[in-house]
């Protein structure tokens, strides 16, 4: 495993961590009702099917409190790809390091489990600029992008990662 930059904790995604891990995804002020919508039936399916379910789900915790939330798993109908669905570090403990060691967690078990390619999905709207250049600081390369995608004036940032 990585190296860890801080005092955290990093375990699977447990029932007790969801209150924390919404509350956590509302404060960034990033996510729509339906995104966050979307992230509470990816974490209650995480939950539901453990390790060998299509999310893999984990949080990251320092003094017992969440400060980050990372879920991935495998891409439908691919060989050794996976997609990252969601990184979310809590406002107060961004720029500590808490995301790249989270990436470097989840390419560790991905490479574990004979994964090749990492896809980030992320959307082309100014607000996400610091997520686009987050990705490309730790060795994601733009692949592609589909205009208008998640709404007018509002693309679609394909990212990827080999291993």
């Amino acid at each position: 495993m990585p190296t860890k930059p801080l005092k955290i904790i990093v375990h699977r995604a447990r029932s007790l961590d969801k209150t924390a891990v919404m509350l956590m995804l509302a404060k960034t002020n990033s996510f729509r009702p339906n995104e966050l919508q979307i992230a509470e039936e990816v974490f209650d399916d995480a939950i539901a099917n453990g390790p060998k379910g299509d999310y893999q789900s984990f949080v990251a915790k320092e003094k017992r409190n969440a400060i980050a939330w990372l879920c991935f798993g495998p891409t439908p109908c691919t060989l050794g790809t996976f997609d990252i669905y969601w990184l979310v570090v809590h406002p107060q403990n961004q720029n500590r390091g808490v995301g790249s060691f989270l990436m470097q967690y989840a390419e560790t078990l991905i490479k574990k489990r004979s994964g090749r390619m990492i896809v980030v999905d992320t959307s082309g709207s100014p607000r996400y600029l610091l997520a686009r250049r987050f990705y490309e600081n730790i060795g994601y390369r733009k692949a592609a992008g589909l205009k208008n995608f998640y709404a007018p004036s509002d693309d679609k940032i394909i990212y990827v990662k080999y291993l």
